[in-house]
């Protein structure tokens, strides 16, 4: 089936499923909205404006899930991705997540097949998984986890970490297999609310393997170290 078509039958599904007891009040349908991450890095090459956010609108066990990545450059978009899912809970702590991946940005764009889990790990770490799986055999799997630790009952230090891994090369990209690239970041935010938090910290990425010769071929740095002040929100 063609992305589009895909996506219908993924929303149709998702929304009869929500649908499915829709009178009943011990499981409302509820919606959320969440900015992770709304902010400037300093970097070398420029000033870069990332957003990353998501939403979803459901119930107790059953969810439509969206996620937006986006990256700005001196006013180009360099990336641009949204993945549409279906969210089923499997434990109090885990749900597992199928549906489409479409990255706009960089050119050619990209449609992906994804499944993943996403919840809370021992100790309280916030993790997101997926495998993703894209015409002419590509795949790839992107690993995410982050952790706060509350310094006050409003100052929170929040460490994270995320890596991708590709199945195979991709010149036209920049991107290499295995081990792409690893993204560490460090953010200290001060909860004004709990539902709005200002933010300052640092953000470090690194390119490996196939990628970082890419790169190399490109004249691009491998590696870079960004300041970074932001805005963290929910709705």
């Amino acid at each position: 089936l063609c992305p589009v078509y895909t996506l219908l039958l993924l929303l149709g599904f998702a929304s009869s499923v929500l649908a499915d007891g829709m009178d009943g009040m011990d499981d409302p349908l509820l919606t959320k909205v969440m900015i992770d991450q709304f902010e400037i890095r300093d970097a070398d090459d420029g000033n870069q404006g990332v957003l990353d956010g998501q939403a979803w609108v459901g119930k107790d066990l059953h969810k439509l899930w969206f996620k937006l990545e986006l990256e700005r450059t001196d006013n180009a978009t360099e990336e641009a991705e949204l993945q549409a899912l279906y969210s089923h809970a499997i434990s109090p702590y885990w749900d597992v997540q199928f549906g489409l991946r479409n990255d706009f940005q960089p050119s050619p764009s990209r449609q992906w097949a994804v499944i993943g889990f996403q919840g809370l790990a021992p100790y309280f770490f916030e993790v997101d998984t997926a495998l993703f799986i894209g015409e002419s055999g590509r795949t790839a799997v992107r690993l995410e986890a982050e952790y706060e630790l509350l310094l006050t009952q409003r100052l929170i230090l929040a460490p994270e970490i995320n890596a991708n891994f590709y199945g195979q090369n991709e010149a036209k990209l920049g991107i290499g297999s295995g081990l792409s690239d690893v993204e560490a970041g460090l953010r200290l935010r001060y909860e004004i609310r709990r539902e709005f938090a200002p933010y300052i910290g640092v953000n470090w990425h690194k390119s490996f393997g196939n990628t970082a010769d890419f790169a190399r071929d490109e004249g691009a740095d491998t590696t870079d170290f960004q300041w970074v002040i932001g805005l963290r929100a929910w709705f």
